[in-house]
């Protein structure tokens, strides 16, 4: 397929990038073309020699960018995400949104005005670990009687040689918290046993931590025929990231932080060898195969809003 795909990025940060490179390597692969501008505010990090090398152009105003894109990645500011959406909703064809979706829930999607037949869809990349899909499809997880997954890590730790509390993290106003920020075990959670039918939250700050954001968020969830705890949280100084399956006949334990699944009765481990990259590169080729027709948008923006709500404790 000889496709040249027209591309927008706003924003330009540390996962913009990530995309940047990751969507080169992609649509190469694929014998595919693309132009890439970024439409940036004008006061992120001077861009390195190799990416300028593949920049097309480079917009410091949302009107100055052209209408007539293929695809348009949102890598700005959660809390600036609606806005951005509204604004370039008519200047592209698809879109994909860095996650989270919104920082609020209080909004309503319908008046983005989205076009039909387009394809809108909201990153949920811990779905493309092998830890998550070896639990979706390799596994028995239908006789779960309860889940509990935990996301524990020290936030000043995050991102070396950035004090924490100038981080869009540390602040509520700018979509900063662990509730909205760690959406990952809500979305995963949801991809692996739909939606809950209840959920009870605990949602607060309660570290030393010098930040308004929450720290702490707690959750119980009801389905049919199993509970689910979540606990996400800044302060832990140890990185813990799992997800616990309780079943009739063993434990199992997806452990993302370390890729690797373990049996505790059994005494079963599958590891897997995996980076990040490994798993935020599939996620955009499963974005490119939706756009061509060849897989489904499992996460699109209804979806995702849903699971939204649940970060905040509502169904």
């Amino acid at each position: 397929m000889n496709k040249n795909y027209k591309i927008g990025m706003v924003g330009f940060g540390s996962i913009g990038t990530r995309h940047f490179n990751n969507i080169l390597d992609v649509l190469i692969e694929r014998n595919c073309t693309c132009t890439i501008d970024l439409i940036r505010s004008g006061k992120g990090n001077e861009l390195d020699e190799e990416i300028s090398r593949h920049v097309n152009q480079i917009y410091y105003s949302y009107a100055s960018a052209p209408d007539d894109y293929d695809v348009l990645f949102i890598t700005n500011p959660t809390h600036l995400h609606f806005s951005t959406i509204k604004q370039f909703v008519n200047n592209t064809e698809h879109m994909f949104i860095e996650k989270p979706l919104f920082d609020e829930a209080d909004v309503c999607p319908e008046e983005l005005n989205l076009k039909k037949g387009n394809v809108y869809y909201v990153a949920c990349p811990l779905r493309y670990t092998e830890v998550i899909q070896y639990l979706k499809h390799s596994s028995d997880i239908a006789g779960t009687i309860c889940a509990r997954a935990i996301c524990s890590s020290y936030l000043p730790e995050w991102r070396p040689g950035q004090d924490y509390r100038d981080t869009y993290s540390a602040h509520k106003n700018q979509g900063g918290g662990v509730s909205v920020d760690l959406i990952h075990e809500w979305d995963y959670i949801c991809y692996l046993f739909g939606q809950p039918e209840q959920v009870l939250s605990i949602i607060g700050t309660f570290s030393k931590l010098e930040i308004d954001s929450d720290d702490l968020s707690i959750y119980i969830a009801k389905y049919a025929n199993m509970a689910v705890e979540v606990h996400l949280d800044y302060f832990g100084r140890k990185t813990i990231r799992e997800i616990q399956l309780f079943t009739d006949t063993d434990t199992i334990v997806g452990d993302l932080a370390n890729s690797e699944i373990r049996y505790m009765n059994s005494g079963k481990v599958i590891s897997f060898k995996e980076k990040r990259n490994d798993f935020q590169r599939k996620e955009i080729e499963h974005y490119f195969d939706i756009i061509e027709g060849k897989a489904v948008n499992d996460n699109d923006i209804s979806t995702a809003f849903s699971v939204l709500k649940l970060t905040k404790g509502r169904k």
